[in-house]
């Protein structure tokens, strides 16, 4: 048995609790290996707090999931079948202790929480896993965090490959989908997000997507994009400008940088999560755009984009080492441009150990 199945018995029997149905892919990925989407389908890892633990998936993907050298039972079901009555069978054959349940709370729908319960109406839904799994996830191990670095080197891949495809008249799509293109053809597998290229005025939407606008001379370009290695994610933003800038663009790209780079240096353990958003908050404030700042400074990350913990301001959350997550400040003035410059770390007893190694002084391409 995995120690990480095991910590979650222990959790179980800690609480007096029988089952832990966990529903989210992440947290079966990181429990077990098995990574995949189910999208509508039902995919679950069931941990018995007395029995071996059991995954019960789409037909489809059981012998994937064997190939991950799952030692325990493993079921499926085809999709014209009840999903729900099938997987309640294979739970009442597993274990003769039923009644106690633990749910990813955040995560499990209330539909889908009344079918299990339709299946086997004697359960009671009395623990929420997600504290557990957002514990075990927050310390990242040395495996994991090689992991991490070497997606970090595909991720600085990705950037220069953006870079390249800047021209007068293209549009952002265009350069992302030459981005992936490219990283594609140099064995990178896939992005761990969406990769967001925004040019000009329209940087200065922080969630905008990527779309038709064009690039012209004076624009800033803004990346933000990651990779995936071996089930492990970056995450990073650069922003670049694209022929002459003004003193004005050039004033609002060093303000970030200093914020970036003073967080990114300040770091260290024992300080909040809160404590480290107000050094960089504080650097953009004083110098007149904290108005313009208008998100987190980061967030944790690991096997998939955004985990636990938020780097925020009001988080007294300790920072300790073996930690993950992204410095990301950034000024956005509508109708303007926008600016973000993000690095992802993991925290070490010396401070930040950054995934991400290219470059943030701002580079200009003709």
């Amino acid at each position: 048995m995995s120690s990480k199945i095991n910590q979650v018995q222990q959790w179980l029997n800690t609480n007096q609790l029988d089952v832990a149905y966990f529903s989210d892919f992440h947290s079966i990925s990181y429990l077990t290996g098995f990574e995949s989407d189910p999208i509508e389908r039902i995919l679950a890892l069931v941990v018995f707090a007395q029995d071996d633990p059991i995954i019960f998936a789409p037909a489809l993907e059981v012998e994937a999931v064997k190939s991950t050298g799952w030692q325990f039972p493993v079921y499926g079901y085809q999709d014209h079948e009840n999903g729900w009555q099938i997987l309640a069978n294979h739970i009442k054959e597993n274990t003769n202790h039923l009644t106690h349940w633990a749910i990813e709370s955040e995560q499990l729908t209330l539909a889908r929480a009344k079918l299990i319960k339709s299946a086997l109406p004697e359960i009671k839904f009395e623990g929420d896993l997600t504290e557990i799994i957002q514990n075990m996830r927050l310390h990242k191990s040395d495996d994991e965090i090689k992991k991490m670095h070497l997606a970090g080197d595909d991720a600085d891949l990705a950037f220069e490959a953006g870079f390249a495809a800047l021209q007068t008249g293209t549009t952002e799509l265009s350069v992302a989908a030459s981005l992936e293109f490219e990283t594609k053809k140099r064995g990178i597998p896939g992005m761990s997000f969406e990769t967001l290229v925004q040019f000009g005025a329209h940087a200065a939407e922080p969630h905008g997507a990527t779309g038709l606008t064009e690039l012209k001379k004076g624009d800033m370009a803004l990346f933000d994009l990651g990779t995936i290695h071996d089930g492990y994610v970056s995450d990073a933003t650069r922003t670049v400008a694209f022929g002459n800038v003004s003193d004005h663009q050039r004033d609002v790209y060093q303000v970030v940088l200093e914020a970036q780079l003073a967080a990114q240096s300040q770091v260290k353990p024992g300080m909040t999560a809160s404590e480290l958003d107000g050094i960089a908050r504080d650097v953009i404030t004083k110098a007149g755009y904290g108005e313009y700042f208008v998100h987190r400074l980061g967030h944790g990350l690991g096997s998939s984009v955004h985990e636990f913990p938020q780097i925020m301001g009001g988080n007294d959350l300790v920072l300790e080492p073996g930690m993950a997550f992204s410095i990301e400040p950034g000024i956005y003035i509508p109708g303007d441009m926008g600016v973000r410059i993000e690095d992802s770390i993991v925290l070490t007893e010396s401070g930040a150990d950054s995934f991400t190694h290219l470059s943030k002084d701002l580079r200009i391409i003709d």
